[in-house]
């Protein structure tokens, strides 16, 4: 099994993201897998009256892809995803490219900790979510 990186193979400045498509299927997947049916992600007509005027995925749908690339690429398999902060910038819509991506910002040795900047775009380039995480590189 691929081990992720740890701290001393780290640096700060280092990148790593993911692209996805964001399909219906994936936020109707979604919503059975965590119970969150809120009609603004599944119901056409109840979305077109909000400011969105279309059905929108799932904040948490979009930040999930922060977690595939800490787990899969930086640091990558093995670390420990201790916190994140969110701020949803835009809506994600139905067939949008998100592209995740996360920045080492800062290395705390003496804890073994890592903090780094996430953000999310869409295939326009638009921030649509940002924020930090903390993660335990591998030893």
């Amino acid at each position: 099994m691929q081990q992720g990186k740890t701290i001393g193979q780290l640096n700060i400045g280092d990148r790593a993201s993911i692209r996805k498509q964001i399909t219906e299927r994936d936020v109707l997947r979604f919503a059975e897998t965590t119970g969150d049916k809120n009609p603004l992600h599944l119901d056409k007509i109840h979305a077109q009256q909000t400011i969105f005027g279309e059905r929108i995925a799932h904040g948490m749908l979009t930040a999930s892809l922060i977690s595939a690339v800490l787990g899969m690429k930086l640091p990558g398999p093995g670390n420990i995803y201790l916190s994140q902060t969110l701020k949803f910038k835009a809506p994600v819509k139905f067939g949008d490219i998100i592209e995740a991506e996360v920045e080492v910002v800062e290395k705390i040795p003496e804890r073994n900790r890592v903090r780094l900047q996430t953000t999310c775009r869409n295939q326009d380039g638009t921030v649509v979510l940002e924020g930090e995480a903390v993660v335990i590189p591998q030893k």
